[in-house]
């Protein structure tokens, strides 16, 4: 049971559509049906899925999880399926094409905006106020013509005039909005600029107490989830946000920042939300693994650090008390503190049970099996496998595109007196065995142009990170990559500024070994990049072809 809508706030995920905005950060189909049904679990209360008229591949993904996710309830607080929304420009063709995609979810929302500022009126649209108000009242009105759910955002309204902004979204509540969201666009307001303006906005506007107010922040002066918690202050009541903050430029509030601080401090809010603070983790862990953006050690709750705990007089407090330097607990978070041990002789029925203690209860028998075999591999070279390193072959076995080529095996010789040398075995999609041999600047380089002279795929390399799982000379090894297609020709539109996001291709890999897991992490992006050229690649053709940085 859930309190009334004036003591909730209401969670609007925007991952899947601002958040794959981020340079690098473009989803597939299936990456978006897994991210939205983890959505779902979390208890976000609505999931904007993407901007439909953006390309045929945007509209098929908001299409699939209208109709896959949008009915589930498993999991809920409140009971409810989650609203699916889709982004529309204020013109009928983006919200038809919305429209169409978020029809067949249960609950679905029209989310339809406008520049509002002077800066945008002037230089981006090259309309006046009234031309303004006018492409409002006619978007919202077809918006509502179609759909009982429709959201309105005048697009930078931390820069617009107040007086203006009230009489548009008073225009806008006329035509049928149901949800009035104030985005600070750029980033550009203090908490205490934001607060008053919400607070003027819900003070001022005709009908505001008809609708739910919003709050939509960046954080190009690290500022977002404080403007965004100053404006659920001032009587906002949905909070648009994404997870690890991701989004362009800067990024977006990060739910689980917004979440948390309510959650933990309830004195300051009083107002709950429907979020499982449980699920925040492995949310987390999912999108940054299918995104390929790495989590900053130090970033607040879901970060490596979060709740680590390495100066001394730090350490003796927390072995007297947790909260002498703990305000939550981790699990709260659903980072699991188990002290059950796993090793080489732990059986699968124990491995399975420390799976649902971690919250993937819902592996097919066929993942599960396969997480066991890499398990008991890095068992045989680690004395003891921690969390850490089971999230890791989570990530490297279940979030994998479709194997089109396979690694077999791979044999690598560098030193600092010889020239790095990798001869490398695949699988094709044939089933038949390929190997060749390549040099490069080190052993990852060279292993990559061997990959590369077999399978045959030109593209460039915009990103190549390694991380350690754990600490030690035997810790797990997590490599992520992202490459982009030298075509240049595949790519989708940014709402606001109408220019082309080119395609970019991200792949995750974990090994003991930091070739192994480099070599995984790119057949990983080089396989979804095949996927996404469907008939058009050709397995038979193989040349010679290089990747630059």
């Amino acid at each position: 049971m859930t309190t009334p809508i004036s003591d909730t706030v209401i969670i609007f995920d925007t991952t899947l559509r601002d958040g794959e905005q981020s340079p690098g950060a473009t989803l597939n189909v299936e990456e978006k049906l897994e991210i939205a049904r983890q959505l779902s679990r979390l208890g976000v209360d609505i999931c904007e899925a993407g901007f439909p008229i953006a390309s045929p591949g945007d509209f098929e993904a908001v299409r699939r999880i209208a109709e896959e996710v949008g009915p589930l309830t498993e999991g809920r607080k409140d009971g409810r399926p989650m609203v699916i929304a889709g982004l529309a420009r204020a013109n009928e063709g983006d919200i038809s094409r919305a429209y169409e995609a978020v029809r067949a979810a249960p609950r679905h929302r029209i989310h339809t905006f406008l520049a509002t500022s002077d800066i945008h009126l002037k230089h981006k649209l090259r309309i006046d106020r009234e031309e303004c108000v006018d492409q409002v009242i006619k978007a919202v009105s077809f918006a509502r013509s179609l759909c009982d759910d429709v959201e309105f955002s005048p697009e930078d309204a931390g820069r617009s005039d107040p007086d203006f902004l009230v009489q548009v979204l008073g225009e806008a509540i006329k035509a049928g909005a149901s949800t009035l969201n104030i985005p600070d666009t750029v980033g550009y307001t203090t908490p205490d600029e934001f607060g008053r303006l919400i607070e003027y906005l819900i003070n001022h506007t005709p009908g505001a107490d008809r609708v739910i107010w919003s709050v939509h922040c960046h954080n190009d002066l690290g500022l977002a989830t404080a403007n965004t918690l100053a404006g659920i202050k001032a009587g906002a009541r949905q909070a648009e946000v994404t997870l690890n903050g991701i989004g362009e430029r800067a990024g977006n509030t990060a739910l689980e920042e917004v979440v948390m601080a309510l959650t933990t401090r309830p004195q300051s809010f009083n107002v709950q939300t429907n979020i499982d603070t449980s699920q925040i983790a492995r949310t987390s862990h999912m999108v940054s693994t299918y995104t390929g953006m790495v989590i900053q050690p130090n970033k607040a709750i879901v970060g490596a650090n979060a709740f680590a705990h390495e100066a001394g007089i730090h350490q003796d407090g927390m072995l007297k008390h947790h909260q002498t330097y703990e305000i939550m607990r981790p699990e709260t978070v659903g980072l699991n503190t188990s002290k059950l041990v796993l090793g080489k002789h732990s059986g699968r029925h124990a491995f399975r049970v420390r799976l649902r203690e971690m919250g993937y209860d819902n592996m097919e028998d066929a993942e599960v099996t396969a997480a066991f075999k890499r398990f008991k591999k890095i068992a045989d070279k680690k004395k003891v496998v921690t969390d850490a390193d089971i999230e890791a072959i989570i990530a490297d076995e279940i979030y994998q595109p479709p194997v089109i080529w396979q690694l077999d095996h791979i044999q690598v010789s560098c030193g600092d007196h010889s020239i790095p040398t990798a001869s490398v075995v695949m699988i094709g999609p044939d089933g038949l065995q390929y190997q060749d041999a390549a040099l490069g600047s080190g052993p990852v380089d060279a292993a990559y142009q061997a990959i590369n002279r077999i399978v045959g795929v030109t593209n460039r390399l915009t990103e190549f990170s390694i991380n350690a799982v754990t600490e030690g000379l035997d810790a797990v090894a997590e490599a992520t990559i992202r490459i982009q297609p030298d075509n240049g020709v595949d790519y989708t539109m940014n709402p606001q500024t109408n220019q082309p996001k080119y395609r970019t291709f991200s792949g995750h890999g974990a090994s003991t070994d930091i070739v192994v897991a480099s070599a995984r992490a790119y057949l990983s992006a080089l396989n979804k990049m095949l996927a996404e050229r469907d008939g058009q690649y050709d397995s038979r053709k193989r040349v010679d072809v290089g990747v630059t940085s």
